[in-house]
């Protein structure tokens, strides 16, 4: 099953990329490459549209699907990408999108950082603890020279009070950003993008692990081990106690439910 995505709201429209979507599992997947979506975020950054991007896996489906409010807000988002391999399956099994790679969060976090270096785009960095995000901007400044990062606000890992979620979303709108790379862990990344679209000028990209493989802290799977779907199982040896219940019960459930998806859209 396929639709168009790309346009949420009047104050949203755009001549901009546009793509077709897959509904894996109620979560609307659209059919993105590197290519388009990293134009389509640079568009809606450069114009400081405020805008969501979800780096969509099997867990983020599988949250989805047992929260109603949570899939509806990924239903408003302005891109969902294609994040890991058994999700770029399900897009190409229901939707026939004939995708050939995925749009790993990991990757577009640096080719976001570099397009923005090359395009004098403001970088914000928003979530995880302070040692690690400041380790991140180290990185990126060190592997992008010149690359504007304009601001970092690590997670205070408790619901924040007005006054503080009224600093931040100033000082993200002062610093002149016009991508937040945020990195929080699904879902709660997800819903802080979803809450703040309408205050936040800028496009908030959802990454989530990607700060911390790039700050260092994790080692990410090899390659070999990602093409074949089975980074899932890199990240349980990594982490067991942490991993365990998410991948030991939502991965076989994502693989019934997907298979009972297509058989009934063969059947009609």
């Amino acid at each position: 099953m396929s639709h168009t995505v790309g346009d949420v709201g009047a104050h949203h429209c755009t001549s901009a990329t546009k793509v077709s979507a897959s509904n894996v599992l109620g979560v609307p997947v659209g059919h993105w490459t590197y290519t388009t979506a990293i134009e389509r975020i640079v568009d809606l950054g450069r114009r400081r549209i405020g805008s969501a991007v979800a780096a969509c896996n099997v867990h983020m489906v599988m949250t989805a699907r047992g929260n109603a409010d949570f899939r509806r807000r990924l239903t408003e988002f302005e891109l969902v990408i294609p994040d890991s391999q058994p999700v770029r399956w399900a897009v190409n099994l229901l939707g026939h999108a004939g995708l050939r790679q995925t749009v790993a969060g990991m990757d577009l976090t640096l080719r976001l950082c570099e397009v923005a270096r090359d395009q004098d785009l403001g970088v914000f960095l928003y979530g995880s603890y302070p040692e690690r995000v400041s380790r991140l901007g180290q990185n990126l400044r060190h592997w992008y020279p010149g690359l504007r990062l304009v601001g970092i606000q690590p997670s205070r890992f408790r619901p924040l009070t007005i006054e503080e979620d009224r600093e931040d979303i100033n000082r993200i709108n002062d610093s002149g950003a016009h991508i937040v790379l945020v990195g929080m862990g699904c879902p709660r990344q997800e819903y802080w993008a979803s809450e703040h679209r309408s205050s936040v000028k800028a496009v908030m990209v959802c990454v989530g692990g990607a700060f911390d493989v790039h700050s260092g802290v994790m080692p990410r799977a090899p390659e070999w081990i990602r093409q074949n779907g089975l980074e899932w199982a890199y990240r349980l040896l990594r982490e067991p106690r942490r991993m365990w219940r998410r991948y030991i019960y939502n991965n076989p459930a994502f693989l019934v439910l997907l298979g009972a998806a297509w058989i009934r859209e063969r059947l009609g």
